[in-house]
């Protein structure tokens, strides 16, 4: 028999948004296990995440984080919150998520870029052009130095 984790990733390779019965067939998967399973409770706010029922995932990702989520499903809880908040009017509150997250983990640079977008929708889009182009600048062949500069500029530092 396949594993719940091998359905679990089998569902997310053919999810479609459009399938009304999406949403089912991952109540189904979640229902297998029990009702404070963190994993479980994670997949299920991603799935509402995923048909744009944000109102709905928020509590549900908090109740994974709560019930002690953690390897590379943790930060991806928080991520996925963060935007989750964003999208919901609540940019502040997923900004300072990320922020207290940093970007050392399986979700990298996209803590970074769902920050950025926490900040701009909170009304500091200085800050968040800064927060991008520190993200941007290590990969850029050219022109790091003159890129970081810039960001630590928007932020207020003294370049000089």
């Amino acid at each position: 028999m396949t594993s719940w984790e091998d359905r679990v990733a089998a569902f997310w390779d053919a999810a479609d948004d459009a399938d009304p019965a999406v949403v089912d067939r991952m109540r189904a998967l979640v229902d297998e296990r029990p009702p404070a399973d963190p994993v479980a409770l994670f997949e299920w706010a991603s799935v509402l995440d995923f048909v744009g029922r944000e109102h709905e995932a928020v509590p549900a990702y908090e109740a994974a984080l709560a019930a002690g989520l953690d390897g590379e499903r943790m930060p991806q809880a928080v991520v996925q919150l963060a935007s989750s908040l964003r999208n919901i009017g609540r940019p502040d509150e997923g900004a300072a998520l990320l922020r207290d997250l940093g970007d050392g983990t399986v979700a990298g640079a996209a803590v970074q870029a769902f920050l950025a977008l926490c900040l701009r929708d909170a009304g500091h889009p200085d800050e968040a052009l800064a927060v991008a182009l520190r993200a941007l600048a290590p990969t850029l062949p050219l022109y790091r130095r003159s890129v970081a500069a810039y960001a630590d500029e928007l932020d207020g530092h003294d370049t000089a």
